[in-house]
């Protein structure tokens, strides 16, 4: 190991080492990753508990409300990019420390602002800052998957990405527990709670986490990602899984104030629970698709979203707010689901398209680890930007309509696209034709459904 915690050889792949060593460090980094994450998340999300508490005397309506949580969802999703490659360029404990770090900024500000009488303007500017916390995912999960050997990463990332989501309902318990104690008109209490949490994260980051000096960027290979169809195909369905978790847990709470005239603490009282269950069963998602193939599971997923969507639209039709937290929180629970599988997917996508390329083998695996990891970083960008559509969806239709059924039309209508998609691309059989040979044919059923 080098000065400044830097470790030189790091070679998880040879049995020894891992046994001897690697595991023990590894493991080391994963946990205070995810304690690091967890807290990105939960700033990351502060505003929908945020506009929990801004009641008439704030000055705004909820349009207004939307579009600052659709703005934090936008910056959270577009920093997503320069984070994925800042790992290789600084360190992973040395970004992992300032990213940390940073999250002091949205959340002193919010601390400073967060009372009736600020300006609309000076709102969409703070909550524009809590978007870095989204950026700490795409970074988190870059470090900790050059950790793991590959036999582990799956249970590695599924644990780290579950352990951060988790912050998401952890904010809007605070929220709850602030407002239905101290009263709604105390938000600085949430605010003040994290700013030490905050800072004991990046302590606990610099103190026990290390920097891998192998990981380098691999500019080639983000190029070859940028131009390969299946990165933008698996974009297009990360927008439906993971946009649609993060959407809907900053509008959730938004929602049953404005649609349903709950309370702040009514709504609150509510809010987590579609976001905890959607964490917990993100895992879940992933050993299935190992078991029965991400395709299928994501298929799956999206057919069964498209139902309980359904089931929302008529709850909002007919204003039953018992079948609409029904249809909701299903919704949480699929998109969780569906988060595991489409990024199961994403490996076993790149590597079927080595082994159609004529590689096998090693080549094979390090072809698929390569491409993988240069396209999750933008598809975990992109796929962030579906909770912007959400938010400006509901803005949209709670303007124009007075409630969200238009908005939940809207996505019905999308998850049929993604069932399509999925269909097409990854699952249909290609037809049979005089022109290929086995050795082709073998390879394009492997690409299109055996593989994925």
């Amino acid at each position: 190991m080098g000065g400044g915690r830097w470790i030189e050889e790091w070679d998880p792949e040879d049995e020894t080492f891992w046994k001897a060593k690697g595991e023990r460090i590894a493991n080391r980094n994963l946990l205070f990753s995810v304690i690091s994450e967890h807290i990105g998340f939960s700033i990351w999300t502060l505003w929908s508990v945020m506009v929990l508490f801004m009641g008439p005397e704030y000055g705004v309506d909820p349009a207004g409300k939307f579009f600052l949580i659709a703005v934090a969802t936008l910056v959270g999703a577009a920093i997503r990019v320069p984070y994925t490659f800042a790992v290789a360029r600084f360190g992973g404990r040395n970004w992992t420390v300032f990213s940390a770090l940073l999250l002091l900024l949205p959340t002193g500000a919010a601390y400073a602002v967060m009372e009736p009488g600020t300006s609309y303007t000076t709102f969409v500017l703070v909550a524009a800052l809590t978007g870095v916390g989204g950026g700490n995912f795409a970074s988190s999960m870059t470090n900790i998957n050059a950790f793991f050997p590959l036999h582990r990463k799956g249970w590695a990332l599924g644990l780290n990405a579950g352990g951060g989501n988790i912050g998401v309902p952890v904010v809007q318990l605070a929220g709850l527990a602030v407002i239905g104690t101290a009263g709604a008109a105390h938000p600085r209490i949430v605010l003040g709670v994290y700013i030490p949490l905050t800072v004991a994260a990046a302590v606990c980051a610099a103190l026990f986490m290390d920097n891998l000096a192998p990981v380098r960027n691999d500019t080639g290979a983000v190029k070859e990602a940028v131009r390969d169809g299946h990165t933008w195909i698996m974009a297009f369905l990360y927008i439906g899984t993971f946009g649609s978790f993060i959407g809907y847990s900053f509008a959730f709470g938004l929602v049953l104030q404005t649609q349903f005239g709950r309370t702040p603490l009514q709504a609150a009282s509510l809010t987590f629970i579609g976001p905890l269950l959607g964490s917990l069963i993100r895992p879940v998602g992933g050993s299935l698709a190992d078991r029965y193939g991400g395709a299928r599971i994501t298929l799956g997923t999206f057919a069964a979203m498209a139902a309980a969507t359904g089931v929302v639209v008529h709850a909002s039709v007919t204003e039953s707010l018992a079948v609409f937290l029904v249809g909701f929180t299903s919704l949480f629970v699929l998109s969780g689901l569906g988060n595991g599988s489409a990024f199961k997917m994403i490996p076993a996508i790149f590597k079927a398209k080595a082994y159609a390329s004529g590689l096998g083998g090693e080549e094979a695996d390090a072809y698929g680890r390569r491409l993988s990891g240069a396209a999750m970083g933008l598809i975990g960008a992109i796929g962030a930007v579906g909770g912007l559509g959400i938010n400006l969806a509901f803005r949209q239709s709670f303007q124009t309509a007075g409630s969200g059924t238009y908005a939940f039309v809207a996505f019905l209508v999308f998850y049929a696209a993604c069932i399509a998609v999925t269909w097409a691309v990854y699952l249909r059989r290609p037809a049979a034709t005089g022109a290929a040979t086995a050795p082709e044919a073998t390879a394009q059923r492997r690409l299109s459904y055996s593989e994925v």
